[in-house]
């Protein structure tokens, strides 16, 4: 297969990234699974940067005799691994297929060249870090989601040819070799377009390994806010989007008018105090012969010096980078650069390193901006320096990149999972590039800022391995589940979780909800399901028996009769609702001995009733069974999707399922 993948960048909360006052509550689930250090954490990426201080191996034990790994430096003598990165594999043969002769000995080594790797793997399991920051910016202790975990790389992504970084072969390749190599956790920030599953060599790979009760992780994509944009949708994968934390890097844009729009940068560069410059939009800045889009984009040679030149420049963003307009406005002369979202990323401001003195704002304020230049016969404007603001509300929202349901291949299972921070989040970075991996940028960090569902994808990664350092007997579906059923749809000012159009999200751009790792670790009950079950499911998309029986490996034989809407998922989602549909769900008891009682919140239009309403367990492992009835009330009144969900509780867990329907 030739068909390709892309990495899932766009370019914490307390118990991830970086602790802002070194604090870790004694009941936090990192505190209860510190010592976590059989616990193993591959990562399918670009590689790593073996120098970052994340990786060190200081006060580590030897090696788990589990592991069979390697690594593979033999080109590349400078590369090492130790007792905390105990493996690093690269995997080009599918690439060297595409790309020919110009593969050459300088792609044989897993070292990260372009920060990627690096940045996702340190975010799943680095060390603790003191005295990390971005460009001085977000000043903490680095920490990986588990932190004491050991740590693997497959790097399978390499310079893009034909717009493709990541080639299949080469993808399962890795999934091979991280199953050999006796990984416990495998962090996949990658992925393509939603396609059927035996195409998909993620879903493929990711498979074999949940056959090993490894938890496979993914990126859910960045082609929101698009509906039936979400990617790596298959039920055995826990698919991740992508929300905002509650940390910003505030810089202020004053206009002469005394109206202050607040904005967001890593810039370093700052204008003399309060002085204020003339302001003039990139589209009035245009050298004769660029076209208004082009320069108002800021885009290469359209912008004229002459117009610019000490000058507050405001630029649009899309189309190219954000560093690489500011570079722009820097080489035309401009002392500043104000970048306005479009429509479509609305208040989603991602921070970047900017190299002149420049603040991203959302799109309201933009359009006050341009208004206020149009308007005014001298325009001014002043960029206040960058600070770092914690405790931000309402936090967490979801990112206008973040791909969205309904899941366009099975639309019966609800996707994304779950969210989690994949904004503006700090991790380490390689030292081959600048942060920006632009050729102009000579800088070089260990740490760095970056965005997408690339970065929200290890965060629960790190939290998967914290949960199979306390359960290792626990199934992959099981630790999904307890991941699932525990999160939240509220912000932190108790209100719905919204978007970057603060408009009230739903279900698909969250799936479950925001990810709560220290309830996690208490779930009370889980859903569980085991690779027959996901054999099974497949029978239920009309698979035949001699495809199934490529993945089981076994001569299989689907049951009869068998119906997808009894998948014992931890969310309900009925796309074709007609009559009344009555669904089962087995529930497992992790926790002590109990009754639960059900609450349901119906979805409009919607009738729901749970049978029994109430479930004791007088065990852990006791299994119970019960079923949902839904039916249309009013079909008229439903046009699109509802939304609803069903808690189970016994007054301190609080199990909690997302209900999707779309009545016919």
């Amino acid at each position: 297969m030739n068909k390709g993948r892309k990495l899932h960048t766009t370019r914490s909360w307390e118990f991830l990234g970086l602790e802002q006052n070194g604090v870790v509550p004694s009941n936090s689930i990192w505190n209860k699974a510190r010592y976590g250090e059989d616990t193993i954490i591959g990562n399918l990426d670009t590689g790593v940067w073996p120098e970052s201080k994340g990786f060190s191996d200081d006060g580590y034990g030897p090696i788990p005799s589990k592991w069979k790994g390697i690594c593979q430096n033999d080109i590349d003598t400078r590369f090492h691994c130790n007792r905390k990165l105990i493996g690093a594999r690269y995997f080009n043969k599918g690439y060297a297929a595409i790309v020919g002769s110009k593969l050459n000995a300088s792609f044989n080594t897993p070292r990260d060249n372009d920060g990627h790797g690096t940045h996702t793997l340190s975010t799943a399991g680095s060390n603790l870090v003191a005295k990390a920051s971005a460009f001085g910016f977000g000043k903490g202790t680095a920490k990986g989601g588990s932190p004491r975990a050991r740590v693997a790389t497959y790097k399978v992504c390499w310079p893009p040819v034909g717009g493709e970084e990541c080639f299949d072969a080469d993808i399962l390749a890795a999934f091979d070799m991280a199953i050999h190599d006796g990984v416990d956790v495998l962090s996949v920030s990658l992925g393509g377009e939603p396609i059927d599953f035996f195409n998909d060599s993620i879903a493929i790979g990711s498979f074999h390994a949940i056959k090993h009760g490894i938890v496979v992780v993914c990126s859910a994509g960045n082609s929101g806010p698009a509906d039936g944009t979400v990617v790596n949708i298959a039920p055995w994968q826990i698919t991740v989007g992508a929300s905002t934390m509650d940390r910003e890097f505030p810089s202020i844009v004053v206009l002469g008018n005394d109206m202050h729009y607040k904005g967001q940068s890593l810039s370093t560069k700052v204008l003399p105090h309060q002085k204020f410059f003339p302001l003039i939009s990139a589209a009035d800045a245009k050298v004769a012969n660029a076209s208004v889009q082009t320069a108002l984009f800021c885009q290469a040679g359209a912008i004229d010096p002459k117009k610019a030149a000490g000058k507050v420049l405001v630029c649009l963003r899309g189309l190219n980078g954000g560093v690489e307009k500011g570079q722009q406005a820097s080489l035309a002369g401009a002392v500043g650069m104000i970048l306005a979202n479009d429509i479509f990323t609305d208040n989603e401001i991602l921070v970047e390193a900017h190299v002149l003195p420049a603040s991203n704002i959302n799109y309201t304020d933009g359009l006050t901006v341009f208004t206020y230049i149009n308007s005014t016969k001298n325009p001014t404007a002043y960029i206040t320096p960058v600070t770092t603001q914690i405790g931000t509300k309402p936090a967490p929202f979801m990112a206008a990149f973040s791909s969205k349901g309904p899941n366009t291949i099975t639309p019966e299972i609800l996707k994304p999972d779950i969210t989690a921070p994949g904004v503006s989040v700090i991790a380490a970075y390689t030292e081959a590039e600048g942060p920006t991996n632009e050729d102009f940028d000579k800088r070089r960090v260990q740490f760095n800022s970056l965005s997408g569902t690339s970065m929200s994808c290890p965060h629960v990664s790190g939290i998967v391995g914290l949960l199979k350092t306390l359960y290792p007997n626990w199934s992959p579906a099981a630790i999904k589940s307890a991941i699932m059923t525990s999160a939240t749809t509220l912000d932190n000012l108790n209100e719905p979780i919204l978007n970057a159009s603060n408009i009230k999200a739903g279900p698909f751009s969250y799936g479950a909800g925001h990810v709560q790792p220290n309830l996690a670790m208490d779930p009370g009950l889980v859903y569980d399901l085991t690779p027959t079950d996901y054999l099974n499911f497949l029978c239920t998309l009309g698979y035949n028996e001699t495809l199934i029986s490529l993945l089981s490996k076994n001569t299989y034989k689907c049951p009869n009769p068998i119906n997808l809407a009894n998948f014992n998922y931890p969310s309900i989602t009925i796309p074709n609702l007609v009559g009344p549909i009555t669904v089962t769900r087995t529930v497992k008891n992790v926790g002590s001995p109990g009754i639960y009682r059900a609450k349901v919140m119906r979805p409009m239009g919607i009738s729901i009733y749970v049978k029994p309403q109430k479930l004791k367990f007088e065990k852990a492992g006791e299994e119970k069974t019960f079923s949902v009835t839904l039916k249309v009330k009013n079909a008229q009144a439903i046009k699109e999707y509802v939304f609803g969900e069903l808690i189970w509780s016994d007054n301190v867990h609080y199990v909690r399922s997302p209900i999707v329907v779309k009545a016919v």
